[in-house]
């Protein structure tokens, strides 16, 4: 049967306060129409149309990737009013259309596959996601006859006895296309808001004996974000449901409650994660690693045990069995071997190091291509821009550069080379040469009575 589904997303959220789309607000890592997206391709729904209002280009700009398709709602009149914005999307599709809010972030895919399979097995027109509350205050309540849901009666439209009811609306749907399309025409504005609400879509479908069905997920799936306040608490529950995902998987967390993962870091069995880091974007590490304290890791994949202490990578690779840091920093298109080492105050940058390559302390590399089994002295500087254009640096396999080196790009060392500590190297160096570039030492026999600076 075909699927597709619906994203409202054009609201812009006065109480988060924000010049922001309320929807582009990320939760551990990611913009909150995104996850909802997400999880509704993993849910096996493909088909999928954003409704955007507010900042529509921005909320285009962030979800372009996603190969999904827009509906424009001009003016914010309503849940229904967004919903009929997008007739020329259902228009001749048969099939199943779910409806989700972009401010739900927290939905999981079985809650959405057992939602269609629920409204697929009993041959709803419609079927509402509802959940249990202890205190359904502000919700609109599921009014039930056994199984077969009566109306959906707002909060301050209940009597006595629906007050005590507990069962709320989710606010997430799975309709019959053509029923609702049909309904969509019916809908009308009388009321205090003067809004089309879609809620009024299971009214008429009941007055037409349509079956109205609800399935029962947590709570806490359901919740809409609209504030910083709600923004935090999301944050916290998806924060907990990542960390636990990783340490059933066989992850040791010694801190869960410092330790920040985003949605799709992967990692490997046997690997510690020591309190305060941060993991992010789709950044995948190994088996046996261990990342100490403080370190932050983004869009980057980190090999077999590797060991990296209060370090910052950027869209970078890290072969196995190196380590790195502390207080390293790797940034964007680093590429480190295997078996390397890169120590304490080292910067690499756009630079390729090869296996068994050194770099031990207060060094930076830039826009270099570096060969395996190399060392490189403490204050090693690749001077890879004059000011207006940036050049490379080959250095070759098993080259020792010396302590307070600078390489001048462009510059190729060669394989087997030495550069002596304190040279500026502007010409090549050729395999098996010793490279000197620094002034003879001249002593000034005398220099310090001569300045009366004898203590």
């Amino acid at each position: 049967m075909y699927k597709c589904a619906l994203v409202l997303a054009a609201g812009q959220g006065k109480r988060i306060k924000s010049d922001i789309p309320k929807v582009l607000h990320k939760v551990c890592g990611k913009e909150m129409v995104i996850h909802v997206i997400d999880t509704i391709r993993k849910a096996g729904i493909d088909d999928v149309n954003v409704i955007v209002g507010n900042g529509a280009e921005l909320v285009k700009e962030r979800t372009q990737i996603k190969n999904i398709e827009y509906s424009l709602q001009s003016e914010q009149l309503g849940t229904g009013h967004a919903v009929q914005c997008a007739s020329e999307f259902l228009k001749g599709k048969q099939g199943i259309v779910a409806v989700f809010t972009g401010d739900t972030p927290l939905i999981k895919e079985s809650t959405i596959k057992n939602l269609v399979e629920s409204h697929i097995e009993n041959n709803n027109s419609a079927t509402i996601l509802t959940s249990i509350v202890e205190d359904p205050t502000g919700y609109g309540r599921i009014i039930r006859n056994g199984n077969e849901v009566l109306k959906i009666v707002e909060h301050k439209d209940c009597n006595e006895e629906e007050l005590k009811v507990n069962e709320m609306n989710a606010a997430i749907y799975c309709f019959d296309i053509e029923s609702l399309c049909e309904s969509l025409g019916k809908l009308n504005n009388n009321n205090k808001q003067g809004e089309y609400y879609l809620t009024d879509v299971i009214e008429i479908l009941k007055s037409q004996g349509k079956t109205i069905g609800a399935f029962v997920t947590d709570f806490e799936e359901t919740i809409g974000v609209n504030s910083r306040v709600q923004l935090a608490e999301a944050e916290e529950i998806l924060k907990n449901r990542i960390n636990l995902k990783h340490m059933e998987n066989g992850v040791t967390l010694i801190d869960p409650k410092t330790t920040y993962i985003g949605i799709d870091v992967e990692i490997g069995k046997d690997t510690i994660i020591y309190p305060n880091n941060i993991l992010e974007g789709c950044t995948v590490i190994g088996n046996n690693c261990i990342i100490y304290q403080n370190s932050r890791i983004k869009d980057s994949t980190i090999g077999n045990e590797v060991d990296i202490q209060s370090s910052v990578i950027l869209d970078s690779s890290i072969g196995d069995n190196t380590t790195v840091g502390p207080f390293a920093y790797l940034r964007p298109e680093t590429k480190v071997g295997k078996k390397a080492r890169i120590g304490d105050f080292v910067e690499i940058k756009k630079s390729t190091i090869g296996d068994g390559t050194k770099v031990s302390h207060l060094t930076y590399i830039g826009d270099a291509e570096v060969g395996k089994e190399c060392n490189f002295g403490c204050g090693t500087v690749v001077v890879n821009y004059d000011g207006k254009n940036k050049y490379k640096t080959i250095i070759g396999d098993h080259s020792f550069i010396g302590c307070n080196t600078n390489l001048v790009s462009p510059v190729e060392v060669e394989d087997n080379t030495y550069i002596a500590a304190g040279s500026t190297i502007t010409n090549d160096v050729k395999e098996g040469d010793l490279a000197v570039a620094r002034a003879k030492q001249k002593n000034i026999k005398g220099w310090v009575d001569k300045k009366g600076l004898k203590k």
